[in-house]
């Protein structure tokens, strides 16, 4: 009896900043695993999302939007997407609807002289009409005439299933490189950090969400109960005095609204703690870098 071929391949998704990278990882992988919300530059790290099928796994890796960096943790985040073009078996390059260029040249002449498939995605179509799709999609067979365009709405789920078959095509043969019931590389604590970070992106503005990282100091999993204490670090005191809010009416809220997702994430009940610390310039300091997972040079 002849066994079974069996695919498995990384699938590096990149773009520019909030053109829905993370909403179409987390449509594939039908689990919220990348920060959605409607600001630039909310994914900080490489996450990986792990599709199964009974003859197929596919690796998708979900980077931060490329910018020109302005501080060290930026330039941290641009290594993350330099090192998706160098494992990649299909790359995904995400353009918004009325998108003319990447913002990045060195990363664009990657992607123009790849010699691995990509498949470019002009996302959020339900944005537009007819006539600036068909314009989208000649400027784009132009500008990258080593991929096959598509057009899809990751948020609508329109045009997803399309892109997700063509990719399990092209996909190499390889044995699974991770256990068939992974959905990703990062630890339970990675995703209490990221949730928490995700109502400070939806609750603060200007600067705020941009000097705030997340440490889970205690994850305890009991029986029937998770219970978590995390601290927010900022940079200066007058953002502690801004996260915590009048009476920390702003930090319950973030307490609040993170409990919610975190026992939908999990599936039970959670006990969450957090504090508020000042941690100056960590943004810029190799160290504390190294320690919140971003600069493993």
């Amino acid at each position: 009896m002849q066994e079974q071929s069996h695919k498995a391949g990384f699938v590096n998704i990149i773009g520019n900043p909030n053109v829905g990278k993370s909403t179409l990882m987390n449509a594939f992988v039908g689990e919220r695993l990348s920060i959605i919300t409607n600001k630039s530059q909310t994914t900080r790290h490489r996450i990986l999302g792990i599709v199964n099928g009974d003859d197929f796994q596919m690796i998708l890796s979900d980077t931060p939007g490329i910018i020109k960096p302005a501080y060290q943790l930026q330039e941290s985040m641009m290594d993350f997407v330099k090192s998706a073009f160098e494992d990649a078996d299909v790359l995904l390059y995400i353009v918004e609807l009325g998108e003319k260029e990447l913002k990045d040249d060195a990363f664009f002449n990657k992607i123009t002289n790849a010699k691995i498939p990509v498949l470019l995605l002009i996302n959020k179509i339900d944005k537009g009409n007819e006539e600036l799709l068909s314009a989208a999609v000649d400027h784009w067979k132009e500008k990258v005439p080593n991929a096959e365009v598509f057009a899809i709405s990751a948020l609508q789920n329109f045009g997803v299933t399309e892109v997700f078959n063509r990719i399990v095509a092209l996909l190499p043969e390889n044995p699974p490189f991770y256990p068939k019931d992974q959905l990703t590389d990062k630890p339970e604590r990675f995703f209490v950090n990221e949730i928490i970070r995700e109502k400070i992106l939806m609750h603060y503005k200007k600067e705020i969400p941009y000097s705030v990282e997340i440490d889970t100091e205690e994850f305890f999993e009991e029986e029937n109960i998770i219970r978590i204490r995390s601290v927010i670090m900022v940079e200066r005191e007058t953002q502690k005095g801004i996260i915590i809010g009048h009476k920390g009416s702003a930090l319950k809220r973030v307490g609040v609204e993170a409990r919610k997702d975190l026992e939908k994430f999990f599936g039970k009940q959670v006990h969450l703690e957090t504090y508020v610390k000042v941690n100056k310039n960590w943004r810029s300091d190799d160290r504390q870098l190294r320690r919140f997972g971003y600069n493993n040079k």
